[in-house]
């Protein structure tokens, strides 16, 4: 079982800075507020596995809004509440008048009167901003097509647990650069002094604004950012290795075209021997075996998805508690 950890190896105390602030981006965040988050999670899942009772948001109330089917998600962030000794309210588009037009503005105002937290799962990035910029109470991103901040919360626990530290490790994402998993671990990343490298075809790289800004944080920090179309010089002595879905929800129609255009980025045996022998394999899932990552990976020795999909339940906790609390 993993030890409560202060990961940057100096004490980090004053955690009534996140209270009431949006958890939107990890770029928005410090690095010590992002290690600060991950010992949290490392506490609150000792807790949970040694059966201690951490009722901390008791009498707490999370709305959820979720535009976007999800699985781990919905899952995650309710069970978390409950665990935490609060409760959450499950929104879909379809049940409350955000899915009938009223205005997120509206909508905004009228939870921040009923709860003390809400959690949007939704396609635009601009939809979270505004819905943080009208309520009074802390929003958390479940979400959106250009940031998966809870995710790579999750990401970052795992690999401190399998590998024992952040700092100076390569992480290297292989498949569509333009999507909300290769922005946020690019933001994550450079958070917390690890390298990483991200291989993506010609016209699906990552987002340059995100990107530059990324390369400007990880001069702090140490960090590289490198971005190629070469998915062999991306794995090369890599410590962990991330891929994801190459069509992801909403972008069905360009299945086809993304079919081709993927082709040579597949994670398999042949790409992972490139990377380090004892690298992690990571994937937020669903997974399709057969294209973005074969089975022989996704189910094999390197594989720890079911880890890192466990810890998306502490990692959330652990905002939940901090923001809400």
């Amino acid at each position: 079982m993993l030890e409560a950890i202060n990961t940057d190896g100096k004490s980090i105390s004053n955690k009534q800075t996140f209270k009431g602030i949006d958890f939107l981006q990890l770029a928005d965040y410090s690095t010590d507020q992002v290690l600060c988050l991950l010992d949290e999670a490392v506490e609150l899942k000792r807790m949970q596995k040694q059966g201690k009772p951490h009722p901390f948001l008791s009498g707490k109330v999370l709305g959820m809004i979720f535009e976007k089917s999800s699985t781990r998600t919905r899952v995650s962030f309710e069970v978390g509440m409950l665990q935490l000794g609060g409760h959450a309210i499950f929104l879909s588009s379809r049940d409350i008048q955000l899915g009938r037009g009223e205005s997120i503005s509206d909508t905004a105002k009228v939870l921040s009167r009923y709860i003390d937290g809400i959690m949007i799962r939704t396609f635009s990035h601009e939809s979270v901003e505004e819905l943080a910029s009208h309520a009074t109470v802390p929003v958390i991103n479940g979400l959106t097509d250009l940031q998966h901040p809870t995710q790579v919360l999750a990401d970052l626990l795992t690999i401190l647990e399998h590998k024992g530290k952040l700092a100076g490790l390569k992480l290297c994402y292989i498949g569509d650069g333009n999507n909300n998993m290769a922005h946020s671990l690019m933001e994550g990343a450079v958070k917390v002094g690890m390298n990483i490298s991200i291989a993506s075809p010609v016209g699906y790289l990552p987002n340059e604004e995100i990107t530059e800004k990324a390369i400007q944080a990880g001069k702090e920090t140490g960090s590289a950012v490198t971005i190629t179309n070469d998915p062999y010089e991306a794995i090369k002595n890599a410590d962990v290795v991330v891929t994801d879905v190459w069509t992801s929800m909403g972008q069905e129609e360009e299945t086809a075209i993304r079919l081709k255009a993927f082709q040579g980025f597949q994670v398999n045996e042949e790409l992972c021997s490139h990377a380090n022998n004892d690298f992690i394999f990571l994937h937020c899932l669903p997974a399709h075996r057969g294209e973005e990552v074969t089975s022989e990976i996704i189910d094999g020795p390197h594989s720890v998805v079911f880890d890192e999909a466990e810890n998306r339940l502490h990692a959330q906790k652990a905002i939940l508690k901090l923001l809400l609390s």
